[in-house]
């Protein structure tokens, strides 16, 4: 048997596999053969071999790191562009991604997998160190130009990349400030004479002389500022600035806030207390590009102003109908960067997308998708096809910042714009090497949240990562995970792709203890394809970092749930950390809540449960419920014996205690040869009707003929499936070679109601969360039926026999049951 070698070491990594008793595990099979492993048995082993190896997992003091993350690589044309000027880059975002939260911590889609037993693994081998990651932790190790041009294009400037829109149009040079623009350096000697002379002077400087010192010490050169910021001198200056503050003028003031801002003045210092204060009261008096000049240097000085923003906006709420183009956008990036959003006021921007659709560019299109959505603000499904509609016909031409922001404004309104998709999956592949890792990402997470798998798209990010992962944050790792494990993807090089990941998790274990939701997002992900990282597991379960997640933004119980359950269930022998038995009563309560209020009503589930309670004799062969609480999704469980007969097992239901009710069908060779064939021809719809009937209609219930037509050529039911609702006298009798299959403990069938969201979009592509579930549950012993809703949906609209032949085929169907026995 060949022996398949894993590239790099990770801790205590573990895989769900069947398992000799020797110290070996047996490997997965690749995709292909997973794929035909999960629809056949789950319980088969693959024919290979995987050595599993551990190592301890590190303190996170062992690391330096330097977070930076890197910029987004543009697009031919874009590069062209900007070449002479500063190069895109991508915004860095510190939490989880509202529209990305919504994804993935909703009550209805999370879900993890199991972790197969710690004794399967081989004895740890003596811990191998880590290699220094050099690219990350030290600099000064670079020795070539081209690795130092690759680290440069790894990195980003947070505050710059969301305003490379404003390099299209030289209007936008009054609404904003530019930190690159050219100045004449000052000469460190004229330096010295400022601050000599204001030491000099103290407080008697004239208003002219306090602006003009400013705009001068603000030329010095730039490795000068640290060292300016802490002379007595410059504090003089600043006081003196203070107290003469409301004698300035409107332009004096201003300038002062740009020298502030070329200088990096920390955002707390006092002299910028009083100019925020001194700008609220004068917003009234101030035009359109001052405010919004004025902004743009707050943003620049990284200091929250949200009084002066509040102002602003009513400002701009008033004379919103003024604004120009460049206005108008630059006021929806101050909203994004200001985390704000006035609602009646993002309306009328929305109009305002409408007003100058036509003369965007590309780059500014996508600063108002990622003002929306910083913002938290919805674009109306009109508005947001149609911005999606002209990137699907001009991507090329865009850079990968604008389209990533775009990507996550269509990841937030829950719009999978099939064209913009497609043409996605045609251009993006061939980038992906040339994108950073932070862009990567969002591309990555755009296709899972948006369940929307593309091969090409998965295949091509996961041949990128290993050159990459060293730049990846927490969440960037935990991003990957969740959205290969979402849409069950496991590239070629998945065991390189999975080790390097879970290896950059370990590394950055102290991100974790900050955002504790990365670290359940990735471990989550992990679960889907059946793998389990021990030492994470132990330390996401354990009682501090339990703690710890109740200080989060997001709701982090559910993912603790399904993680831990479905530890319990695959990996038996773990001997880590749980969750502590109340909160699993708790969490299996809110399921089981949440199911009663908005599964359980649903009319594709009443129905099917109904038929069945109907076919197979009343409420007590049928139970519906939630076998599994921690994924989140119902089941219809139904039992039968070795002869194939239903057994009565749901007694707590209120109306099944009572007596078997007698409305069975005796299904005889015609009427099965009707079912199966189509009807005969001698035989009418309605005697085929006649003969189903319950007791109840033969003893004059009214029929309604008219809806049990026959389906096209003949045949009752679609694919030739069918069985009728029973007649009094027994119970429903399954096909002869049925019984012969099932052994004498009889089996259990749980029954599943599926729907789109179950699946990737436009496509039969079962998502991670419900493999799992699927998994689970054969793990279990149930044999999983399901009623897929390409098939389920249409049979609602038609008949009540129809519905009824498709229940009996697909829960008495002799070659599920055969492979179950």
């Amino acid at each position: 048997m060949a022996t398949v070698l894993i590239c790099r070491r990770f801790p205590r990594l573990s895989r769900v596999t069947a398992f000799s008793t020797t110290a070996k595990c047996k490997a997965e099979s690749r995709s292909s053969n997973r794929k035909q492993e999960k629809e056949a048995n789950p319980e088969t082993t693959s024919t290979g071999t995987e050595s599993v190896a551990t190592i301890q997992l590190l303190s996170p003091l062992d690391y330096r790191v330097l977070y930076n993350p890197s910029a987004y690589a543009k697009s031919r044309a874009a590069s062209q562009q900007h070449a002479a000027g500063n190069s895109g880059q991508a915004l860095g975002e510190a939490f989880t991604s509202p529209g990305a939260a919504q994804a993935q911590h909703t009550f209805s889609t999370a879900s993890s997998q199991a972790l197969p037993p710690v004794t399967d693994t081989l004895p740890k081998p003596k811990p191998k160190p880590l290699l220094k990651q050099t690219t990350l932790t030290d600099f000064s190790a670079v020795q070539t130009r081209e690795e130092a041009e690759r680290i440069k294009s790894e990195l980003h400037d947070s505050k710059e990349d969301p305003r490379m829109f404003q390099k299209g149009r030289p209007e936008y040079r009054s609404l904003t400030y530019d930190r690159f623009e050219p100045v004449e350096t000052l000469p460190l000697e004229e330096g010295d004479l400022i601050l000599h002379s204001v030491a000099q002077l103290k407080d008697s400087q004239s208003l002219g002389t306090i602006t003009e010192y400013f705009c001068k010490l603000s030329r010095l050169p730039a490795e000068q500022h640290a060292a300016l910021l802490s002379k007595p001198a410059f504090n003089t200056l600043c006081r003196c600035a203070v107290q003469n503050i409301q004698l300035l003028s409107t332009s004096d003031l201003i300038s002062i806030l740009k020298a502030c801002a070329r200088l990096v003045v920390p955002p707390t210092h006092p002299l910028l207390n009083a100019c925020e204060s001194e700008f609220c009261r004068r917003v009234w008096d101030m035009n359109l590009d001052q405010l919004l000049l004025v902004a743009d240097c707050w943003r620049c000085l990284e200091r929250s102003v949200p009084s002066y923003l509040s102002i602003l906006f009513s400002y701009a709420n008033m004379h919103w109908k003024d604004l120009t183009l460049p206005q108008f956008v630059q006021l929806v990036y101050i909203i994004g960067e200001g985390r704000r959003s006035p609602a009646d006021l993002m309306q009328k921007m929305e109009s305002m997308i409408l007003k100058y659709f036509d003369s965007l560019t590309l780059e500014e299109l996508g600063a108002i998708c990622l003002g929306f959505f910083k913002s938290l603000s919805d674009i109306s499904d009109h508005v947001m096809r149609k911005i999606a509609d002209r990137v699907s016909l001009q991507m090329e031409d865009m850079s990968t910042y604008a389209l990533v922001n775009v990507l996550k404004m269509l990841r937030y309104a829950r719009m999978d714009h099939l064209p913009l998709l497609k043409e996605l999956g045609k251009v993006i592949p061939a980038q992906i090497p040339s994108i950073n890792i932070q862009g990567i990402m969002h591309v990555t997470l755009a296709c899972s949240s948006l369940h929307y798998f593309d091969e090409g798209i998965m295949a091509a990010v996961a041949m990128s990562l290993p050159s990459k992962v060293a730049y990846c944050r927490s969440k960037d790792a935990a991003k990957f995970l969740w959205s290969f494990g979402c849409l069950d993807y496991e590239p070629p090089n998945e065991e390189e792709f999975y080790s390097i990941l879970i290896e950059q998790m370990h590394k950055k274990l102290h991100e974790f203890w900050k955002f504790p939701e990365h670290l359940l997002t990735g471990l989550l992900g992990l679960a889907f394809v059946r793998r389990f990282p021990e030492e994470l597991i132990d330390y996401a379960l354990r009682d501090e970092f339990i703690e710890k997640t109740r200080g989060s933004k997001y709701e982090l119980k559910k993912d603790l749930f399904t993680l831990s359950k479905s530890v319990d269930i695959e990996c038996p022998s773990y001997q880590g950390s749980r969750l502590p038995p109340q909160l699993y009563q708790e969490m299996t309560q809110m399921a089981l809540n949440f199911a009663e209020q908005e599964i359980y009503v649903r009319p594709e589930i009443v129905e099917a449960a109904s038929l069945l309670e109907s076919m197979l004799g009343g409420p007590e062969y049928v139970k519906k419920h939630m076998i599994l609480p921690h994924t989140r999704s119902s089941d219809l469980e139904v039992h039968l014996a070795m002869d194939g007969q239903p057994i009565p097992f749901n007694l707590e239901d209120p109306v099944a205690d009572k007596k078997l009710k007698d409305i069975g069908v005796s299904l005889t060779d015609d009427l099965m040869s009707q079912l199966i064939q189509g009807r005969s021809h001698s035989q009418s719809p309605v005697g085929v009707e006649n003969e189903v009937r319950t007791p109840g209609q033969e003893r004059g219930q009214e029929t309604q003929t008219g809806d049990h037509n026959a389906l096209p050529g003949g045949a009752l039911i679609t694919d030739a499936r069918s069985q009728a609702e029973p007649k009094s006298g027994r119970c429903p009798e399954a096909p002869p070679s049925l019984a012969l299959n099932l052994q004498a403990r009889g089996v259990k069938l749980a029954i599943q109601v599926s729907n789109r969201n179950h699946y990737c979009r436009h496509s039969k592509r079962l998502l991670g969360l419900h493999c799992l579930k699927r998994r689970q549950l054969r793990r279990l012993g149930y044999v999983v039926v399901e009623l897929p809703f390409w098939e389920w949906f249409p049979l609602l609209k038609r008949t009540r026999l129809e519905k009824l032949s498709y229940l009996h085929y697909k829960v008495f169907d002799p070659a599920l049951l055969s492979r179950a026995a």
